[in-house]
């Protein structure tokens, strides 16, 4: 097996020439080999690997990796190399989400193997500290303890001097403005919230029209700071193409990012409504 390589150059001229044709760009997440392939297939730029997506491969919910029940960026590492890289073509480059708050690995050393993999692009929600409220009892004692933003946004940093793309993303205005000014993404998402539907999903009774007017009071302060920043948008009520579309329409974004969305959610549906069918055959009646 060779893995297709691809490098920064060739990744950032792709995704500008799909917005200046007025292509919407298409981040989605995968949590394993399988998926993969057919968002590759489907015509994905961009699969992000993170141990949450791994954990929802496993019936577990996103908000899992939040809790010490696994290494995260160990996780992210083995089954990017192992499941991931291995299954894919080369027409998709590979991003994986880190956690920079890692106090057991240099991110240097990390950057270094995602790029020996193959990996060219990075992004620092692997998990994030940007999930936790601000004004929690978590959150503070998170901070004291060195957990912080800073680190992210020094991975980004870090990425981009290593010729890597660099995917910032934050759950607030506050740490997207951070983020923006300080690592100078190439690409930023403004994440709205968890995804609704499905088993595992959140739904915080936000319309899609309240996900995308926030999204776009995000889109206009971010660009003032990078005019030439990518934006994409993703999460809480965004959990159909019929919403995605509805985002495309009333926001200034280049694109989407799925995660449950193309991956958890279908599985479900097909998974269950198939083996349903089949759990549901008899014997036929003895005459």
């Amino acid at each position: 097996m060779i893995t297709p390589r691809t490098s920064r150059k060739e990744i950032l001229e792709k995704l500008r020439k799909k917005i200046e044709d007025r292509i919407p760009l298409f981040i989605a997440s995968a949590g394993s080999g399988l998926v993969a392939q057919l968002l590759e297939k489907a015509g994905v730029d961009c699969i992000n690997t993170f141990s949450g997506a791994r954990l929802r491969a496993n019936g577990m919910g996103t908000m899992s990796m939040l809790w010490p029940i696994l290494d995260s960026n160990k996780q992210t590492l083995d089954y990017t190399r192992e499941d991931i890289m291995p299954a894919i073509k080369g027409d998709s480059f590979i991003c994986a989400c880190l956690n920079a708050n890692d106090p057991l690995k240099d991110m240097r050393m990390v950057l270094n193997e995602c790029k020996a993999m193959g990996v060219e692009s990075v992004s620092n929600i692997g998990p994030s500290v940007s999930y936790v409220d601000k004004d929690s009892e978590i959150f503070k004692v998170l901070t004291k303890s060195g957990i912080t933003l800073d680190n992210e946004i020094e991975l980004l940093k870090l990425a981009k001097e290593m010729d890597m793309v660099s995917i910032g993303l934050a759950f607030n205005m506050e740490d997207s403005i951070r983020i923006m000014k300080e690592a100078q993404p190439d690409i930023f998402c403004f994440h709205a919230g968890t995804t609704k539907g499905g088993l595992k999903g959140y739904d915080s009774g936000e319309t899609i029209e309240q996900t995308a007017a926030r999204t776009e009071e995000a889109n206009i302060i971010l660009r003032k700071i990078k005019p030439d920043v990518m934006l994409i948008a993703h999460g809480a009520a965004l959990e159909n193409p019929i919403d995605a579309q509805y985002i495309l329409n009333h926001t200034s974004c280049d694109g989407i990012w799925t995660g449950s969305s193309t991956e958890r959610i279908p599985i479900e549906k097909a998974v269950y409504s198939t083996a349903k069918e089949f759990a549901d055959l008899r014997f036929p009646t003895k005459k």
